[in-house]
């Protein structure tokens, strides 16, 4: 089956890289931790140790020797225990994936707070009742250590729940953005492939196939027209589909093109059948980009363009390049959608982007392929 960062029953990534990068852009639950606000905590740990300290030091001049020690024992309290329960936390969120192990999330959370939060209180505690009131290790016990971890333990669950909870919030908001971007991507490239400018000069290559008095090749390419018809219906509800179904299509496609322009497209296929059955591909994502490359490139017997499918099945890409022969298209026919809505679709599937390699002679995209486990 397909991993996946989004609900179990959606397919995902075979990759772990993959998997790893979509936890991190989808879990990052250190933003919403406030320990980064370096001048705002500060400040607050300020306020908070100045109002602690006229609650314990009741009736103390401002300034005395009392009023600071107090202020500095609270100072050095909840500035440590803001640093010990921030950062590690932030730590943790690159090692355990709260969507993924919630549970085991929560008690290592829940059991690297108390122990760090009683390293900060005794370290602490003992260093004021030392150094400063010169008591002896032996008079240390452990009633000093209660209220303040029973604090800690209050305001640190809370700041871990809450900053879940907005992390969820922010994964389900993608999750439902992406799926919305892929919806409307599917809606429209499928808007493309039935457009009636395919069927027009297709039957137009069908007439001169009958006007010409060879059935045979008429028959063909009825049934291949029927093919490529039949597949952009079959695909539509599919998120996902075998790449050897794709590549079927993709010829299907390229013959009723070749019965139209003859000499003028000649394409170079390099795809081993061994790994199409288990590589997946969004569908119709490759026949997007040989219709680009029609639409945008001129074509004739003498200069023919030239178009190459590559399937490299170890880095798991698929490379559709073509010569450039670039033509001047009417106003409004090119929009750039295809494209933009090909890496919606792939964004819902996969962190692998899609990659585009461009220069003076020539012009490729490179897919990623998901594998079937």
């Amino acid at each position: 089956m397909l991993e996946s960062a989004f609900p179990s029953n959606r397919p995902a990534l075979a990759t772990e890289e993959a998997l790893q990068a979509r936890r991190n852009s989808l879990v990052d639950l250190g933003r919403h931790y406030p320990h980064r606000k370096w001048a705002f905590m500060l400040g607050l740990m300020l306020t908070l140790s100045v109002g602690l300290s006229f609650v314990f030091c009741r009736g103390c001049a401002v300034w005395s020797e009392d009023f600071l020690v107090t202020f500095g024992y609270n100072f050095c309290y909840t500035t440590g225990l803001w640093l010990a329960n921030g950062f590690p936390s932030e730590w943790l969120n690159r090692r355990v994936d709260w969507t993924i192990q919630p549970i085991k999330r929560f008690l290592i959370t829940l059991a690297m707070s108390l122990v760090l939060s009683l390293i900060v209180i005794f370290i602490v505690t003992t260093g004021f009742n030392v150094l400063h009131h010169h008591q002896s290790w032996r008079s240390i016990t452990w009633r000093p250590f209660v209220m303040p971890l029973l604090i800690t333990v209050v305001v640190s669950l809370f700041m871990h729940s809450r900053s879940f909870l907005l992390s969820w919030r922010d994964a389900t908001t993608q999750a439902e953005r992406l799926q919305k971007e892929n919806a409307q991507a599917q809606a429209d490239s499928l808007r493309r492939q039935l457009d009636p400018h395919f069927l027009f000069n297709s039957l137009n290559a069908l007439t001169s196939l009958v006007e010409e008095n060879d059935p045979a090749r008429a028959t063909r390419f009825i049934r291949q027209l029927s093919q490529v018809y039949r597949y952009v219906l079959d695909s539509q509800d599919q998120e996902v589909v075998p790449l050897a179904d794709e590549m079927r299509f993709v010829e299907a496609y390229l013959f009723l093109q070749r019965t139209r322009l003859g000499e003028g497209v000649q394409v170079e296929m390099t795809v081993p059948a061994a790994a199409l059955e288990t590589l997946l591909v969004p569908p119709l994502a490759v026949q997007l980009l040989l219709e680009n490359a029609l639409k945008h490139n001129a074509t004739s017997q003498r200069d023919p363009l030239q178009i190459r499918i590559a399937l490299d099945a170890q880095a798991r890409t698929l490379t559709v390049s073509n010569t450039r022969r670039p033509r001047r298209l009417p106003d409004g026919e090119s929009t750039g959608l295809g494209l933009r809505n090909l890496r919606a679709r792939y964004a819902f599937l996969t962190s692998q982007p899609v990659q585009v390699q461009e220069s003076a002679t020539e012009f490729g995209v490179v897919l990623p392929v998901l594998e079937l486990r």
